[in-house]
């Protein structure tokens, strides 16, 4: 059985990337799962989303999208409302890492258009923040699972798996007994870690950047 780590809400923070991913002492059989958020905020977006492909290259990985990917995507597509999202939430530092807002889908558009909304397992269900817990999965709305927040953490949902989570950050992981948050504010706080959950046969264990 694989064990399963889970990693989200980067935003561009790469010396902490660098430093989880060199904290994990993976197995062959591991699947690590990145849950969006690779952009904006910190100063190395594109070498963030570099280093996840890479990364995959030597692990199998699941890329999932984020709120500001999702965001980044509209934005392109001249969308009033994810424009202003793109450009008050992060996102000129993330067209300076890229040079341009151009270059960004220019170097990375097929990474972009490639991220899928969850992952889901027969104990997990991994996303990047949550499901409305009224709608069965397959009924879903996609701004909702990339956008929700208290309308989903702190309800009971009807899911058989547990749901692992970023998006909304907290000072330390939020574990309830179906779900469990991971995302620790990096790249929106200073001093902010990166978390990576493993999930191992039933154990959890998380592991944290410098």
């Amino acid at each position: 059985m694989p064990r399963y780590i889970a990693i989200t809400d980067i935003h561009g923070e790469l010396g902490k990337l660098e430093s989880l991913l060199s904290k994990l002492e993976t197995r062959e059989d591991d699947i690590t799962v990145f849950m969006g958020d690779y952009i904006d905020r910190g100063s190395k977006s594109k070498e963030v989303i570099d280093c996840v492909i890479d990364y995959g290259k030597t692990h199998k990985c699941v890329y999932l999208i984020g709120s500001h990917e999702y965001a980044y995507l509209h934005a392109r597509k001249r969308e009033d409302y994810f424009e202003y999202l793109f450009w008050n939430y992060g996102g000129p530092a993330t067209v300076k890492s890229y040079g341009s807002f151009d270059n960004i889908y220019k170097t990375h558009g097929e990474f972009f258009d490639n991220l899928k909304f969850y992952y889901l397992t027969d104990k997990y269900l991994f996303v990047h923040a949550g499901i409305n817990p009224n709608y069965s999965l397959e009924s879903q709305d996609e701004k909702d699972l990339v956008y929700i927040r208290h309308n989903f953490i702190y309800p009971k949902h009807n899911l058989p798996q547990k749901i692992i989570f970023g998006h909304t950050e907290f000072e330390k992981p939020y574990i309830d007994t179906d779900k469990i948050g991971i995302d620790l504010g990096c790249g929106k706080f200073k001093n902010a870690k990166l978390c990576a959950l493993i999930l191992d046969d039933g154990k959890e264990k998380f592991v944290y950047s410098d």
